[in-house]
């Protein structure tokens, strides 16, 4: 936020508290990338060492993206997603592109809105809605830095919006507006990570509301009937908060990360959260990042950064890496597929973001990557925002089956035990 009439000043937008879902501290060896894209990203990350962009409109070009992906590689228009025509998978992917939404079908891609102010879109668990996050841009008078007993001054204000529509697009609502007012004076709340719960009841976000002043930007669940914001008080560590938050499909759990960090670098730690008891433990040491369950609630996807870069990981349920789905240490926000064969997720590529898919087996009783394929190339996708998968029960796996459409369908492979 830059105060009116204040010396002009680098503005992260959207995100100075750096709370997005790949978050953490540049390591040493990320340094020399940290410079390259340090005016593209919505901040130096906060637990973890993942590089991500903020909206692709700075990615943006005029180029036809037909290249491959590289240093000098030149993004797509920001109103084109350049997909791999002969890549088909079951459902569709939500993702975020130049501050608006899109879902992509096998190859064919559909944008959503048209704001160019949105982001971190997510299914339900029917498919049926889409929650996401949108940014109204205005000024507000606020106290100089947050003191009641300064005088005030003008802010330029990013106020986000936790928002819900249809699959198709129509149909958007305003849910929550995060306004903070303090009798004349006008602030604004974090919204973040938006995640349905699977009875659809309640919303998880990230958020230092209701009252910006007095919180930490940790997990709180909005309410769909009573529409109140209310903390889930969950561990914490020098007042770092929490992010990414994921639902197991069947409601039971919910992982968290709780940000930490050793000296100088981050430390993130997968949580589990039980709701009916009100307990959380650790599933991780420290190092793992933006976990997401199986289907089957078995199997966690992770991030896990280290000194060269962050990659995708398979842990099972006591914490254990079992698969390092990806070697190439630009590979972050992973997301199951509902079929438990595959895990998509998002590529760092020069400074373009794109989605990619890696095909999973684990008919031998251990877990191995059939195959890795781009399902977009230099589109400049939004690397702050993660993507979501749904597939309709139609396209789903029998019980004990090959999921549809998988790679292991004619070849009899099984889903994750």
């Amino acid at each position: 936020m830059t105060r009116r009439g204040a010396p002009a000043r680098t503005r992260v937008p959207r995100d100075p508290y750096g709370i997005g879902p790949v978050t953490g501290y540049i390591g040493p060896a990320l340094g020399i990338v940290a410079l390259v894209l340090i005016a593209a990203l919505t901040l130096s990350l906060f637990n973890g060492q993942i590089p991500f962009l903020p909206t692709a409109a700075a990615n943006s070009g005029t180029g036809n993206g037909g290249t491959d992906g590289g240093p000098g590689a030149t993004a797509a228009p920001s109103g084109v997603i350049v997909t791999v025509p002969k890549t088909a998978f079951p459902g569709s992917i939500l993702y975020a592109k130049a501050g608006n939404i899109w879902v992509q079908t096998g190859s064919a891609v559909k944008q959503l809105t048209s704001s160019g102010e949105d982001s971190m879109p997510t299914f339900s668990a029917d498919g049926k809605l889409i929650y996401f996050i949108r940014i109204q841009e205005g000024t507000g008078k606020f106290p100089t830095g947050g003191n009641v007993n300064q005088g005030r001054s003008w802010y330029d204000l990013d106020t986000p919006g936790l928002y819900r529509m249809n699959f198709d697009g129509s149909g958007a609502q305003r849910l929550l507006f995060a306004r903070y007012t303090q009798g004349s004076s006008t602030w604004f709340y974090w919204l973040r990570q938006p995640v349905p719960s699977p009875d659809g009841k309640t919303i998880v976000v990230v958020s230092d509301g209701p009252n910006p002043l007095q919180s930490d930007i940790v997990l709180h669940s909005y309410s769909i009937k009573t529409k109140k914001l209310t903390p889930i008080n969950l561990p914490e560590s020098l007042h770092l908060g929490q992010q990414d938050p994921a639902w197991r499909p069947d409601g039971k759990y919910l992982l968290f990360v709780k940000n930490d960090r050793e000296l100088t670098r981050g430390a993130p730690q997968i949580y589990r959260y039980d709701p009916a008891a009100h307990k959380s433990r650790a599933v991780t040491g420290p190092g793992y990042l933006s976990p997401a369950y199986s289907p089957d609630g078995a199997w966690i996807a992770a991030t896990h950064p280290d000194a060269f870069g962050t990659d995708i990981s398979i842990l099972d349920q006591a914490g254990k890496e079992v698969l390092r789905v990806t070697d190439d240490g630009h590979s972050f926000a992973p997301i199951w597929s509902p079929a438990g064969n595959a895990v998509a997720f998002l590529h760092l590529e020069g400074t373009i973001v794109d989605l990619r898919m890696a095909t999973l087996d684990d008919a031998t009783g251990h877990w191995s990557v059939t195959s890795t394929v781009d399902l977009t190339k230099v589109s400049a996708l939004d690397g702050a925002s993660r993507p979501s998968w749904y597939i309709p029960p139609s396209e789903l796996p029998e019980p004990g089956g090959a999921p549809a459409g998988s790679a292991g369908a004619s070849a009899g492979t099984s889903t994750a035990p």
